[in-house]
């Protein structure tokens, strides 16, 4: 009778023996599996940021070189004559040149000033309005202040207000690149709803500097901001009291001078892990008048969620798959005691001691196919939720250390000065939502059923190896006569 048969017949008649064997070896595969499918999961994850996370690198004045140059100024002047800090405005021909790089997706221009309403009221609030210096302090220093913000874009879709939810188009449409050289504007609802205007209407402001020529604006979207947001213009004003334009009205609004320039230029990279060498090449293309700063926060910290995750699964799987061995190994080594005598009864018919071993091997294989397809079943739902309490966990801990950073009062984690408008500064709202919406998307695949039949059959060989030391030094004569 060949091995194969003896196998078979012997598995067959022992079944509670090997349910047993079954139900262990299940649970073994079972949370290898999962281990496997966390792991796959946590990569996908870690590429999948690279797109929905993103980064981005924004280009502004350099307030250092500015500052600089004010103090080596100052101490040639008298105090009648002190130089004021002067920043540059970006120059849009510059920007265009980092967006040709070959790793920016897309750019939002950003250019800000205030008014004066004339048509309308503004929502007035409790705190009041004093001025402060915007972005750089640039526009602080250059324009008086008005009781209304004017957020020049290239695309509200492109600001993090709007990318984050913060703020949401409730009514008609946001600013598109299609806007530019018009007077059309997004007002916020609450503006809208105290002064009975609607989208189609007109506002009338008038400028805060120069000629203060009075301006007509079309809205042609409502927006609803949320109760937490702030203003990063050139005033602190009530959200509601915010207008978003394209950055071609702000300009004129400004000044003739400030056309083609900007605030600053925020660009959208393709993939965050290479926005140190974007950052580098868009430096050889600009002045030491501007400075380009870097913010991918989000993307940092979804990358280190998972790439804990990822290590934590590794472990469950190296684990698991000793331990396994180890538990198989000693029911094989029991097992192989109970049949001493069935063991040296075909010893003493002369069947070689390797069919022997590959016997109790065929037996355990059996035993894995089963255990396998039992795996397949329940593996995805134990990594679903191992895998949703490690993300939560990892998260968590996350947002504990940046919220110690900024309670020990620095900026945690990138390098962008400045939290300029149109991108979420390090630690901000914008990291934070990232952080939350890491999510392990748990599949299985033939590849995985795979890696996890190779697993099976290793453990499988291991502990038959293990147990079967005892059969090699067996002599059927005093196995027979014991």
């Amino acid at each position: 009778m060949n091995f194969f048969k003896r196998a078979w017949l012997n598995v067959w008649a022992k079944k509670g023996r090997s349910v047993l064997l079954i139900l262990v070896s299940s649970a073994i595969l079972m949370f290898v599996l999962a281990g496997l499918l966390i792991r796959s999961a946590a990569v996908k994850a870690t590429e999948t940021a690279k797109t929905n996370a993103g980064a981005t690198v924004t280009l502004s004045a350099n307030r250092q070189a500015a500052f600089k140059k004010m103090q080596s100024q100052s101490s040639s002047s008298t105090k009648a004559s002190r130089p004021k800090l002067t920043l540059t405005p970006v120059k849009l021909s510059d920007a265009k040149n980092i967006a040709k790089l070959s790793n920016i997706k897309s750019y939002n221009v950003t250019s800000s000033t205030t008014v004066n309403a004339k048509s309308y009221d503004t929502v007035s609030t409790s705190t009041g309005m004093g001025a402060s210096g915007g972005p750089g302090g640039m526009k602080g220093s250059s324009h008086s202040s008005g009781d209304t913000q004017i957020d020049g874009v290239t695309a509200t879709a492109l600001t993090t207000a709007f990318t984050d939810n913060q703020s949401k188009v409730t009514k008609g449409r946001g600013i598109t690149a299609a806007d530019k050289g018009t007077n059309n504007v997004v007002i916020e609802k609450e503006l809208a709803s105290q002064n009975n205007v609607t989208v189609g209407d007109t506002l009338t402001f008038k400028q805060t500097t120069g000629s203060k020529k009075t301006i007509k604006a079309k809205v042609v979207g409502i927006y609803k901001a949320s109760s937490s947001s702030t203003s990063s213009g050139p005033m602190s004003v009530d959200p509601a009291n915010t207008i978003y334009a394209s950055y071609t009205l702000a300009n004129m609004l400004k000044g003739s001078k400030y056309a083609e320039t900007a605030d600053s230029v925020t660009f959208n990279v393709k993939n965050p892990a290479k926005v140190s060498a974007t950052k580098r090449a868009g430096k050889q293309l600009i002045s030491s008048k501007y400075s380009l700063s870097t913010d991918d926060a989000a993307y940092q910290s979804v990358k280190s969620s998972m790439n804990n995750v990822e290590s934590f699964a590794n472990k469950i799987v190296w684990l698991v798959a000793i331990a396994g061995t180890i538990i198989l190994a000693l029911i094989v080594i029991l097992m192989i005691r109970e049949r001493r005598f069935e063991i040296g009864v075909l010893l003493s018919l002369g069947e070689a001691r390797w069919k022997i071993v590959a016997q109790f091997f065929t037996e355990m294989l059996m035993v894995i196919v089963i255990a396998l397809a039992i795996a397949g079943v329940g593996g995805k739902f134990v990594g679903n939720q191992l895998g949703s309490q490690l993300v939560a966990q990892s998260t968590t801990t996350q947002t504990t250390s940046r919220s110690s950073n900024q309670l020990g009062g620095g900026q945690p984690g990138g390098s962008n000065g400045g939290n300029q408008h149109g991108t979420g500064g390090p630690g901000s709202t914008a990291t934070t939502a990232a952080a939350k919406k890491a999510t392990l998307e748990v599949s299985m695949n033939a590849v995985d059923l795979a890696e996890l039949g190779g697993f099976g059959l290793a453990i499988t060989f291991l502990s038959i190896m293990i147990a079967s030391g005892g059969i090699l030094r067996l002599e059927p004569k005093k196995v027979l006569i014991s």
